[in-house]
């Protein structure tokens, strides 16, 4: 990878000093040049022979137990518990900070959201249905929410259950984003950073190949759409009620901090009017309808509830009906009940926060976890993880992987929270990628069996609607595995998140782009061709993808059969270098940063200068003050003046 040299830096700073010092009419210090500040120059090079993949040794450089003495080891057993204790409640803050990041997202995004369901036009459209479920889970950062916002326009008649299907898919797509923002705060060491965000990136990849493949199946023969029609009718399921599990542990906290009244993004998507003038934030805790059968009149018998139940007095018709009133009885305890801020401004408060509080707990974490895994303990827990059965059982290993990841996220409830959890893991080798893909895999499932014990808690009339879909976000996941995972060379995913995480490593900067392009950039330019028509998303979305096609076969032919490629495609050299390479992008951003960071040296350099300049100036002042009264020295009086005037001009100009 190409770097800045450091004569370069050193000429560049030493020449923008010498300018600024010409400026100001003296002599400045000699400064130092400080190390090249390209993201290059923070890879370190390593031997050819050694796999980046493999899992790094954790060495115990602690003193051996048996070495201890009696006190020495009652205290590193409390050491050990101490930790055990921080990492446990870091955990705890971690998951918070997820829950209030979502409703963060949800009092900034909320109401958008609930209005992009609106349109039943775009909706209709299977592009546009899935990039919109992929915009709407990273507006709300909850696949949940944005899944029962989809079942509360089904149930309510405002969508079908086939219009749905591809916003279901682009939920599915949108919660992987998490993982992979979490994975950018490992970007400190190579390796790690390396790691992490290939951990992260193979659920994405899961995702968006699911998609590429399921898609057109469902839009040609409504594949999920049957099959799950299929289930719900052959059986008789009884509504029940959707357990409550790790939000036992974690209300009591976010609940002290904000609620949201989760009715009013349902209440906009379905058109009520009096959704949209209601804030998301919850004031009433609790509340009393009192329904009661009333006297009320009526414009003429026809608007009567029943006939037997209407009568006419003189020129007036009336009739019994139920008037329903909603009593207030306790207000919520949480921090911004009586606030009198809009959604958004408590949106982005509790954003900024969350997001703080959520990156420092995942650093803590990540360091408690690397003090803790060492020695024994690290070597039990690696194999664990990353041993298979023995033969010929060792196929068995990953599909319990699978369900492992299923109940965790089960149990936590969030398949954000679970894959977010494994990340730095993965980045600080306790996981292996290959370990962690059925894990992801798992968590898929896992999400989709809460929704599917949420859909359950419907009322009867909806409780069909409601499953049904529950059961495609379910059964497009159990198709996603079946087509990437149970033969080896089907996992695609692992071997194109490598690929990824091999890029990252090398041009960190990339990483960033990775996320803009693949979560927003792409999805926007599908929704814009899909929603110019037809005829102008087949004419230019066929091209690209044939052209897309031909590069990857192009690229597999090159690394296992170039013979069988003519001679000036059995690499990429006949392109420009910035056509087949990041390393000219790399050079360019190593130029921006080493420029701004040479400019704020330079003004430093200038700053301190001046500093000393000027405190000199005052020493000198001070010596004439000194023996302003001499005769003799008034020849000096002339020259203090001018020290003066030159102290003025130094603190008027000082950077």
């Amino acid at each position: 990878m190409d770097t800045l040299h450091l004569p370069q830096q050193m000429a560049t700073k030493n020449k923008c000093k010498e300018d600024n010092d010409e400026k100001n009419g003296y002599k400045s210090k000699e400064i130092k040049a400080s190390p090249a500040h390209s993201t290059a120059a923070l890879i370190v090079d390593e031997p050819e022979d050694t796999d980046p993949w493999d899992l790094p040794e954790l060495k115990d450089t602690g003193v051996p137990w048996s070495a201890l003495d009696t006190k020495g080891k009652v205290l590193k057993v409390l050491i050990s518990v101490g930790k055990l204790i921080l990492l446990l409640g870091f955990l705890y803050m971690f998951v918070c900070s997820l829950d209030i990041l979502s409703s963060a997202f949800q009092l900034v995004g909320g109401k958008t959201a609930g209005d992009i369901f609106q349109d039943n036009k775009i909706l209709s459209n299977p592009l546009a249905g899935l990039v919109i479920g992929v915009l709407v889970t990273l507006l709300v950062q909850s696949s949940s929410t944005s899944s029962s916002i989809v079942v509360s326009m089904v149930s309510s008649g405002l969508l079908t259950v086939q219009v749905a299907v591809p916003i279901i898919m682009g939920t599915n797509i949108g919660t992987s984003v998490t993982n992979t923002l979490v994975a950018m705060t490992q970007a400190g060491e190579r390796n790690t950073f390396r790691r992490a965000f290939a951990g992260a990136t193979v659920h994405d990849f899961f995702n968006w190949l699911s998609v590429l493949v399921l898609l057109p199946l469902e839009v040609a023969s409504g594949y999920l759409f049957v099959v799950t029609k299929l289930i719900t009718d052959s059986f008789e399921i009884q509504s029940g009620e959707a357990p409550d599990l790790l939000n036992v542990i974690t209300d009591p906290l976010t609940e002290s901090i904000i609620e949201l009244d989760a009715s009013v993004i349902s209440g906009i998507a379905t058109d009520d009017p009096e959704a949209k003038n209601k804030s998301l934030i919850k004031r009433w805790c609790q509340t009393f309808t009192n329904t009661t059968l009333m006297n009320v009149t009526v414009p003429g018998p026809e608007n009567c509830t029943s006939p037997s139940l209407c009568w006419v007095e003189g020129n007036y018709t009336f009739t019994l009906k139920n008037i329903s009133e909603t009593y207030n009885i306790k207000k919520c305890t949480h921090l911004f009940v009586d606030v009198n801020l809009s959604d958004m401004a408590v949106g982005l408060i509790l954003l900024a926060l969350s997001l703080l509080v959520l990156c420092s707990c995942l650093i803590l974490i990540v360091k408690l976890l690397n003090s803790m895994l060492k020695g024994q303990v690290a070597v039990v827990i690696k194999k664990v993880l990353n041993t298979n059965f023995p033969f010929p059982f060792g196929w068995v290993t990953g599909y319990i992987a699978i369900l492992v990841g299923a109940g965790m996220t089960f149990i936590v409830q969030s398949s954000s929270v679970f894959t977010s959890a494994i990340t730095p893991l993965v980045g600080i080798g306790v996981i292996s990628i290959e370990r962690a893909y059925p894990l992801c895999l798992g968590s898929n499932i896992g999400t989709t069996t809460t929704a599917i014990l949420a859909a359950m808690a419907s009322p009867g009339e909806t409780l069909a609607d409601a499953l049904q879909i529950a059961l495609v976000h379910f059964l497009f996941n159990i198709s996603g595995i079946i087509l990437w995972y149970p033969i080896p060379f089907t996992r695609v995913p692992i071997r194109l998140a490598k690929g990824l995480g091999n890029i990252t490593g090398k041009y960190r900067w990339f990483a960033v782009v990775y996320i803009i392009c693949c979560f927003f950039v792409i999805p926007l330019f599908i929704f814009g061709l899909s929603m110019a028509g037809w005829k102008v998303l087949v004419g230019v979305g066929v091209p690209l993808l044939i052209m897309l096609i031909i590069i990857i076969v192009i690229n597999i032919l090159q690394k296992r059969k170039p013979g069988w490629l003519p001679a000036v495609l059995r690499s990429w050299n006949f392109l420009p270098l910035w056509a087949h390479s990041l390393a000219p992008c790399d050079k360019a951003v190593g130029v921006l940063i080493a420029k701004c960071c040479c400019c704020c040296k330079c003004c430093q350099a200038v700053s301190n200068d001046q500093e000393d300049r000027a405190e000199q100036l005052e020493n000198n002042r001070t010596t004439h003050t000194a023996v302003y009264d001499n005769p003799a020295m008034s020849v000096e009086n002339e020259a203090e003046d001018g020290i003066k005037i030159e102290l003025n001009i130094l603190k008027m100009t000082r950077l």
